[in-house]
Parts: C-alpha cells; sequence; structure tokens
C-alpha cells in the first residue's frame, strides 16, 4: 500500500537524471540534515516544511538535524533516528496526520521499541494537523497542517527548555 500526499503534487522538482534506477529502500530512514542541537523526524509534504525552517535555525546559530523516515511499513529498520536522537537529545516529529496518527506511531517505535527514551534531554513533542477536515488548497493547509511558522515556534519552545537565557519564554 503506498499512500501519496496531495500536496506532494504541488511541490515542483528537476526530473531525476537516474529515474530508471531511481529506488527508494523501504525500511531505511535517510538523514537529509546534519545537526546537533535537535533532531526533527517527519516525511512527505511536511518534510520540504522542515527543510525551510532548518535554514532560518541555523541563522539563530542552533544545528537541526532532519531525518526522513520515508517509509512508515516497516520504519526505520536501521535505527537512524534513535542514532540521531542519541546525538541530539531533543525531538520534533512533523507530521500531516491528525493528532494521534502517524506521529504517534512514529513516537511510539523510536522511544519504546528503538529504547530513545534513554537519551531524552527534553520532553518529546509532536507537531500535527489539527483534528477537523481541511478546507482544500493551500490556505486550507496553512491553516489546518503543520506550517514553518509552527514548525520554528515549536523548536523555539523544546531550546527554550535547554537554554532559557537565550531563547525567553514567549
Amino acid at each position: 500500500l503506498i499512500v501519496e500526499c496531495l500536496n506532494g503534487y504541488r511541490t515542483k522538482e528537476r526530473m531525476p537524471k537516474n529515474l530508471s534506477s531511481f529506488k527508494i529502500p523501504v525500511g531505511i530512514s535517510e538523514v537529509v540534515n546534519e545537526g546537533t542541537d535537535i533532531t526533527l523526524v517527519s516525511y512527505g509534504s511536511t518534510l520540504n516544511i522542515c527543510l525551510q525552517v532548518v535554514k532560518e535555525w541555523e541563522q539563530e546559530g542552533i544545528s537541526v538535524e532532519v531525518v526522513d523516515v520515508r517509509t512508515l511499513l516497516p520504519l526505520d529498520t536501521t535505527e537512524i533516528c534513535l542514532n540521531s536522537l542519541r546525538k541530539t537529545n531533543r525531538l520534533v516529529i512533523i507530521d500531516e496526520d491528525v493528532p494521534g496518527g502517524a506521529s504517534a506511531y512514529i513516537l511510539d517505535h523510536i522511544l519504546n521499541k528503538q529504547g530513545g527514551y534513554q537519551y531524552l534531554d527534553a520532553a518529546p513533542v509532536t507537531l500535527t494537523a489539527k483534528p477537523h477536515l481541511p478546507a482544500y488548497g493551500t490556505d486550507g493547509d496553512y491553516f489546518s497542517k503543520p506550517s514553518a511558522e509552527d514548525i520554528f515556534e515549536v523548536i523555539y519552545n523544546v531550546m527554550s527548555e535547554a537554554f532559557p537565557a537565550r531563547f525567553p519564554k514567549i
């Protein structure tokens, strides 16, 4: 079963030159941005939004690692998410599904099945869509699904816990 996010169809990308040999391994996550201060785990359309926010945080001196889980079943069979959490000690999972959906599944997998709970220096956070049917189009997405501003704010709050003088509570 393959689930595609509708927002992926709105994304413009260049056609790969190696299209005939282009394959995504099932169950293997990928670190798409190296970082040391906080781990963002995502997939699908929210992954591109995460990568936009990374650039803003780099200007603030925060190094954000972004992991694309790529497949949910099986999920992260080589423990890339765990290794990232082991390095950063802070975890945010971003997903366009409703609360308690895929983000809860990913969180459970990293913390309980992989044993990531022992590496946390801050409470893990999930950022999901609102629990309602979104309006169609980009306006509906902005108000219903995680936006760049939402992701920036969640990272700020996690970093505020670690460095309250540098990131005071808003």
